[in-house]
């Protein structure tokens, strides 16, 4: 929208800053988190009034989440969603396919996050939308987004799956590309979503991992960098960079409410719309490895889940103390700062060896 100003840049020479994906992607940030600030206390206020008795807690789960946790409202990631929409709106180039597409996928997903929180808090109980039924809905949002980007992209590239490290290997998949981009974004909502389990232990994952590929996408979308460091050039993909930046403010901003201890739970609406944005971008950009890499906390946790229910089904016993993998430490007695400290170190590591990939070839 604010993007159309540079058309006037010849009459008045600052608008011309708004030609610039760098700046518009720095404003994008700043403006979704001074959203985040303003609308943060009137949402808490309101999902308060709303909620009765707050996110419903497992009784299963730690011990102690039945004392801290109980009567803390969730569902906060609408915040995070409307921060985040509102800035893309604003600074990104809405002529690009990419960002539609990225905002198709992210409030898709965000949607069947709300109607699960919804049916959780309505039954007061942890079981929300039936597992069957949240699969298929993210099944057919990944399948279009999937078809959408590889469209916008065409030729061989639109339908080929990106090798890092070794320069210049595609492979061709052809009709499944789809179907592998599908998986790639549901994969990711769901693992941010197993991932989202103590107070702040999935927000700063997901802002080091929206802050890489914000980078990512400004240099597979541009020309002259992406030859030089002999990545897959996408052209429009660089203004993905702007909505990942609108990721990053809205992150921040819900993280000043979500510190310990938590005002408010982000909920299915903001996990699995947060995984989905990294994983539609991810396939925007042509770096699906490398968000596994990056993403690398998500798939342990993710992991955890299926080792868990693997061997507990195969032989009455179980791996770990509890799944996923951050219940475990608390069953040892972690302490919950310190298990989300260290967890978003190990965020940290993932994400500069991800980036190493860009070059190392």
């Amino acid at each position: 929208m604010l993007y159309a100003l540079h058309l006037f840049a010849d009459r008045f020479s600052v608008f011309n800053l708004f030609r610039y994906l760098t700046f518009r992607s720095g404003a994008a940030c700043l403006t979704s988190l001074i959203i985040s600030f303003w609308l943060g206390p009137r949402v808490i206020r309101w999902l308060k009034s709303v909620q009765r008795g707050g996110q419903p807690i497992r009784t299963d789960g730690p011990e102690r989440h039945l004392i801290e946790k109980k009567g803390t409202p969730t569902m906060g990631g609408v915040l995070i969603l409307a921060a985040m929409t509102t800035s893309t709106l604003l600074w990104a180039d809405l002529r690009s396919g990419y960002v539609w597409a990225a905002l198709f996928c992210t409030l898709g997903y965000g949607a069947v996050g709300f109607a699960d929180d919804f049916m959780k808090l309505s039954r007061r109980n942890t079981k929300g939308v039936s597992a069957r039924g949240k699969l298929v809905v993210q099944l057919g949002i990944g399948l279009i987004t999937a078809v959408w980007i590889a469209r916008l992209t065409g030729g061989t590239l639109g339908t080929s799956l990106a090798v890092p490290v070794f320069k210049g290997v595609l492979l061709h998949m052809g009709l499944l590309f789809p179907v592998f981009g599908m998986l790639v974004m549901m994969g990711s909502s769901n693992a941010v979503n197993l991932t989202d389990g103590l107070d702040g232990l999935a927000t700063v994952p997901t802002i080091i991992a929206a802050s890489v590929f914000a980078l990512i996408a400004y240099l597979v979308g541009n020309r002259v960098f992406a030859d030089y460091l002999q990545l897959n050039h996408v052209p429009g993909v660089g203004e993905l960079a702007v909505f990942c930046a609108a990721i990053v403010g809205a992150g921040m901003g819900f993280l000043w409410f979500n510190a310990p201890p938590a005002a408010v739970f982000m909920g299915d609406t903001g996990s699995l719309a947060l995984g989905g944005a990294l994983g539609a971008t991810a396939v925007a950009t042509k770096h699906e490895i490398v968000l596994v890499i990056v993403g690398g906390l998500f798939v342990v946790e993710t992991v955890s889940v299926i080792i868990q229910v693997f061997w507990f089904k195969r032989t009455g016993r179980r791996v770990f103390l509890m799944a996923p993998l951050h219940h475990h430490f608390e069953k040892k007695g972690w302490a919950e700062p310190t298990i989300v400290i260290r967890f978003w170190i190990v965020s940290m590591i993932l994400a500069l060896a991800g980036l190493a990939t860009l070059k190392i070839r």
